[in-house]
């Protein structure tokens, strides 16, 4: 069993430093709660309103940013998961960076973008399994519209994961409550696996968030959730062998080739 938290976040737009220090202290407060991981929403760095500066405040996987999370990592006995703009060359990608004390940070790239907006400071990747191991779990990545699309959990889910983690920025309205209302629960459900989905809170001058965040488990129901769109700091324990009736019972992964 491995316990999580999950922060719901009022980034400030363009001050990664301020958003560092805000991941800092919610690592503590995690790891003072149990947490070995402490999940944050995408472009939690940057912002993800920030828009053309977003690509001034892009850095590479092994730059300050990842480093400043690291040294937090260390400093609290808490793994992380947060997102950022990762430049590579002349390319930018919405990123999402898992470190874990000294261990090489673990880097997933957003496959599918979202809207003109992400599409004019973003280059897709490449659909890929990032799988990493902590707590004796392995735990699948996805940023936001990736989760969207069930082939993405899927593929994860088929790679062995127990967990998938999905820092997002959904805008509040009908769609955006919908998916984090009944889209999430489907995707834990039809895969047998926990998803944890995370959003930002309240609105950054760019966009207005739906909050919503929310973790669900195998059988579809919520083990933690935000109920709406303010700051806050949710826990779970993830526990596959508590919910082992629901993947016995519902073989998906290990019927899929056998229709």
């Amino acid at each position: 069993m491995m316990r999580i938290a999950a922060l719901q976040m009022q980034s400030v737009t363009s001050d990664v430093q301020a958003n560092l220090a805000r991941i800092e202290r919610t690592a503590t407060e995690a790891a003072k709660g149990g947490a070995e991981l402490l999940i944050t929403p995408e472009l939690c760095l940057p912002g993800y309103g920030a828009g053309d500066a977003i690509t001034a405040l892009a850095e590479p996987a092994n730059g300050v940013q990842v480093k400043t999370l690291q040294a937090i990592s260390m400093a609290t006995g808490i793994a992380i998961i947060a997102g950022f703009a990762e430049r590579d060359g002349a390319d930018v990608y919405n990123s999402a960076a898992f470190v874990n004390g000294s261990a090489q940070p673990s880097i997933y790239r957003k496959s599918h973008l979202y809207g003109d907006y992400e599409r004019s400071l973003f280059k897709p990747a490449r659909p890929a399994n990032c799988l990493v191991e902590l707590g004796g779990l392995k735990l699948g990545m996805l940023i936001c519209y990736d989760v969207e699309f069930p082939e993405n959990v899927r593929r994860l889910a088929l790679g062995g994961a127990d967990i998938v983690l999905v820092p997002t920025a959904l805008p509040a309205g009908p769609s955006g409550t919908f998916i984090a209302t009944h889209m999430i629960q489907v995707r834990a459900f039809e895969n047998q696996i926990f998803v944890a989905y995370v959003n930002h809170a309240g609105a950054d001058g760019r966009f207005t968030f739906a909050g919503l965040s929310r973790i669900a488990a195998p059988d579809g129901r919520l083990i933690a959730a935000c109920d709406d769109d303010t700051e806050q700091l949710i826990f779970a324990d993830i526990d596959p062998a508590a919910f082992a009736a629901s993947i016995n019972g519902n073989p998906y992964l290990k019927d899929l080739g056998t229709a």
